[in-house]
């Protein structure tokens, strides 16, 4: 009866479908457990080796906490609107829904090939209309909504139109346009155009205008990622910016609680850093500049007003709206010339290339308020209108860049402090503020910066600010596939569509290209978009970040058609306890589902508002390349040892067809057209590859399917070595090699139930203390592994075990019987498989966890060495639990003492207890 891994693995993945073994009820009774995998994008390629590593993870994580006792939610599902697939799908002439469903068929069989215990009766897709429908509600939900900073959390915009009813909009800080101010009076009397454009200035999910890549030549507008060098990276066509209008997300609003949210998760350090720097708060002042011969002033903000006196210039992004007001007509060209320029420059690349210093003199001078100097207004593409207010007061000799700037413009450098506020002669604070302004040593900065703005704010130009680096987040897409707004237009007037109308759905087109102007394909379906006379909907779609935002809450009630999911429920699931995923979404599908969780926590449809307790972000499995040398301009092939000999083109080779380092020259000749003509030289009769560790990916050709993998070797052998090649977090390179290691564990194991021959060969004999040790070794090292996410060193506990319970010959059913439960979530079939041999209906899942006894791994027996005279001659291993007498007369008594004592008698036996024992002669 041998290990036959592929019909065992085969029956055990039907039977669990066919018993639903792995269903999740909301059993309010049992503990809960809540373990998710970061939301998939099923693409066409299918996986590789290195995604199973998060799931594989998870999915031992997972089966442990059950058999713990706990109720464990494990889903999986499908982020299956966005980009990718839409793109595939120009590429292909394919409807992106039937691309979609072919790739989640793909999906979905290569992770039943590895045997995970999703509850499968929860999968949800965000392409379909049940999921987005609910999608589309909370973002009415953010539509209908305001922030209110008094009670610091979401309230329903009705709140926000009593307030305005009452006493205006005194108190009451627009987020938006902060210079909209107005009476109960006069709110009342404005027409309802008027009432909702203000309104909108408060909405969590609002309409603004926004500078877009736009690309004339393909009719859309371009990611950044997707711009290069002033050109789409696709065709080559010029991209401008245009101002066109947008959707976005309030999520600014909730920059200090996502920042003091932190305090409460279990997130690496690394991750917490990562998200603070990119909220990105600061304290510091907003200061009004007057301009020379202008009514206009440039409102700056800056984190250092105590350097306000080494101003020697102004900066404003290219983009403010004062650039056309106060350029003076003889920098007219020269300005027009420069915004050309810029409008060909993305912002990653503006925000990034900062050896690079360009700019252009506006002719408009500002004022310094405290010493009256002129300084030269500049704009330059390193400063941009949405950070901060667009505007920066240059001081070259504390900041570098600004130094850089004024060194290639040859601006004049301020290095002594200016003389104190506009002349002014008995200021108590003036020597203060000049000694202490952070050029010089003595007060703190933050003492010094608190001077001046005090001033300032007497002065009334000035205040104190808490700015934060984080934008609002664009939530409009001109692409086709993504979920459709749930907004219409009347007479250009945006309106929430009613609830029971939901879900939108996204209308059935054939051709997705780009609606006139920039807007999205949905624009061409124009029986769609006409709603009725002066009615339209919205054209573009929401991000592919919408439908990730939330659906760990839908896992907790999928088929709910009344709401998202039922408030008890939600209670009941909670936070997502532990999430495993990578640290590409750091700053995007973190921030926005933290953002949406406290949203729908402030309007009361949850009780939680951080939705991941704990995150571990998985390393990534690496590829390790393959290489062959081409004798440049021959179809001549070199081994990697001969190469230097010659000049030689480096070419990948699918590693699939490389054994170790040996290339299989046969199946490279098959491979590919253009080397069927392939000629080697060889070294020592076989073909040498060269290799690196790169990114595992298809372009490389050293991608390898987990299919293969499983079919050659079993699932649980894949499983177990994907935890085997190093902790969770470290990124790894791929070696199948390593794999047959595993391999024969996995035999070893078998063999200890089972011989070829004789069959089961479990017997119901009482263990051994040492039996009893070596399981209970295994118990405490393997449970506490598991319980850290430290499965590597798991994996080597059960080796050991295995390998030490081999070598005494235990087959003892109260041994085994443990040893499989401790194994199951780790090689779930073979653990079934064994547990049904030796007499189990039930699933293994259904056992209790081992319990350590630290009784049975204490140590009775100490060895000893015994001296004579100080040199060790020879070990006894003798009970700890003697006393000193009789310690003396075993040693005494012993063979090998007597022979090496040769007949005399010791003066003294000096024993130090548990150390050691020394015979003086």
């Amino acid at each position: 009866m041998e290990y036959n891994f592929r019909a065992i693995e085969k029956k055990w993945q039907e039977q669990w479908a066919d018993s639903h073994v792995y269903q999740v009820k909301n059993d309010t009774s049992k503990p809960k457990c809540y373990v998710l995998d970061m939301f998939p994008y099923p693409s066409g390629a299918g996986l590789h080796v290195g995604h199973p590593l998060g799931y594989i993870s998870t999915d031992i994580y997972a089966r442990y906490k059950r058999l713990k006792g706990f109720n464990v939610l494990h889903t999986m599902g499908y982020d299956a609107f966005g980009l990718p697939a839409e793109q595939y799908a120009l590429e292909t002439g394919q409807h992106p829904a039937v691309t979609t469903a072919k790739n989640i068929k793909t999906f979905r069989e290569q992770l039943d090939n590895i045997g995970f215990c999703y509850d499968w009766s929860r999968e949800i897709n965000t392409s379909d209309p049940s999921y987005y429908k609910w999608t589309q509600w909370i973002f009415l939900q953010l539509f209908e909504s305001w922030y209110n900073r008094g009670t610091q959390k979401a309230e329903p915009i009705q709140t926000l139109i009593a307030a305005f009813e009452k006493q205006g909009n005194a108190g009451i800080t627009c987020p938006g346009d902060r210079s909209i101010q107005f009476t109960a009076e006069q709110w009342k009397g404005y027409s309802e155009v008027e009432q909702r454009e203000i309104l909108m200035q408060y909405r969590l999910a609002f309409l603004a205008y926004a500078e877009v890549n736009w690309c004339a030549a393909l009719g859309t507008v371009l990611a950044n990622d997707e711009v290069i060098n002033g050109v789409s990276e696709r065709g080559g066509h010029p991209v401008v910016k245009k101002k066109m209008r947008q959707w976005f997300l309030r999520i600014t609003e909730y920059a200090n609680r996502l920042l003091e949210g932190l305090e409460t998760v279990e997130f690496s350090e690394a991750m917490k850093e990562m998200q603070r720097n990119w909220i990105g708060k600061s304290q510091g002042a907003e200061i009004k500049f007057n301009i020379k011969n202008s009514d206009e002033k440039v409102e700056v903000y800056t984190t250092r007003p105590d350097t306000i006196f080494g101003v020697d210039f102004m900066v404003i992004a290219p983009e403010h709206e004062l650039v056309q007001k106060i350029t003076t007509p003889d920098q007219k060209a020269a300005i027009e010339e420069y915004l050309d320029y810029v409008q060909s420059r993305s912002e990653r690349e503006r925000m990034s290339e900062v050896k690079q210093v360009t700019g252009c003199f506006t002719g408009a001078y500002a004022i310094n308020p405290f010493d009256g100097r002129e300084v030269p207004i500049w704009i330059a593409e390193y400063v941009l209108a949405g950070y901060g207010t667009g505007a920066i007061m240059a001081v070259p000799c504390g900041d570098q860049r600004d130094y850089g700037f004024a060194k290639h413009f040859h601006l004049p450098i301020t290095n002594i402090i200016g003389e104190g506020f506009n002349g002014e002669e008995a200021n108590p604070t003036k020597d203060a503020i000049l000694q202490n302004s952070g050029f010089l040593n003595g007060m703190e900065m933050r003492k010094a910066a608190d001077l001046v703005i005090d001033k300032l704010e007497e002065m009334g130009i000035g205040r104190r600010q808490i700015n934060y680096k984080m934008r609002d987040a664009g939530f409009s897409r001109q692409r086709y596939w993504g979920e459709p707004f749930p907004i219409i237009y009347k007479d250009g007037i945006p309106y929430a569509i009613d609830e029971k109308d939901l879900p939108l759905e996204l209308p059935h087109v054939e051709n997705y290209k780009p609606g006139p102007e920039g807007e999205g394909p949905l624009a061409n379906v124009t029986d769609w978009v006409n709603v009725a006379p002066g009615v339209k909907r919205e054209t573009n779609t929401m991000p592919g970040y919408a439908g990730s935002s939330w659906y760990f809450l839908r896992y907790m009630d999928p088929h709910n058609t009344h709401t998202f999911a039922d408030r008890k429920i939600t209670d009941y699931w909670n936070q997502v306890d532990v999430y495993v995923g990578g640290t590409e979404h750091a700053v995007g599908h973190l921030l926005y589902s933290r953002m949406w969780t406290k949203v729908l926590f402030d309007l009361g449809h949850i009780g939680f508002q951080e939705p991941f307790k704990q995150l571990i972000n998985q390393g990534m499995i690496q590829g390790s390349s393959r290489f062959v040398y081409r004798i440049h301009g021959t179809s001549q092939y070199v081994s990697h040892g001969l190469k230097d000999q010659y000049e030689t083109d480096k070419l990948h080779v699918d590693v699939n067809i490389v054994d170790g380092l040996v290339l299989d020259t046969e199946a490279f000749k098959k491979w590919r057209e253009e080397f069927a003509d392939a000629t080697f030289i060889l070294e020592d009769g076989q073909y040498i590859c060269g290799q690196e560790v790169e990114k595992m990916s298809k372009s490389k050709f050293n991608t390898v399917n987990p299919n293969d993998l499983v079919e050659k070797y079993g699932a649980d052998t894949f499983r177990m070595y994907e935890m085997f090649l190093g902790p969770v977090e470290q990124s790894k390179p791929w070696d199948t090699k390593g794999i047959e290691g595993v391999h024969r564990f996995l035999k070893k194991l078998w063999r200890l139930f089972v011989d070829e021959q004789k069959g089961v060969v479990v017997t119901d004999d009482n263990p051994t203390p040492e039996e009893l040790k070596i399981l209970h070794t295994a118990i405490n090292k393997i449970d506490s592994a598991t319980n850290t996410f430290s499965y590597n060193t798991a994996v080597s506990a059960f080796m050991i075990c295995v390998n030490d319970l081999q070598s005494i010959g235990c087959r003892k059913r109260n041994i085994l019987e443990s040893l499989l439960i401790l194994l199951a979530p780790y090689a779930p079939h073979v653990a079934e498989e064994l547990w049904q041999l030796i007499g189990f209906n039930e699933s293994i899942l259904n056992a209790p966890y081992p319990v350590y006894k630290e009784e049975y791994t204490k140590e009775s027996n100490f060895t000893y060495p015994v001296a004579l005279n100080g040199k060790t001659k020879t070990e006894m291993s003798l009970g700890l639990d003697l006393d000193n007498a009789a310690l003396e007369a075993a040693v005494l008594a012993n063979e090998a003492v007597q022979k090496f004592l040769d007949g005399k008698t010791p003066k003294r036996v000096i024993i130090v207890k548990g150390r050691m024992i020394n015979l003086v002669v």
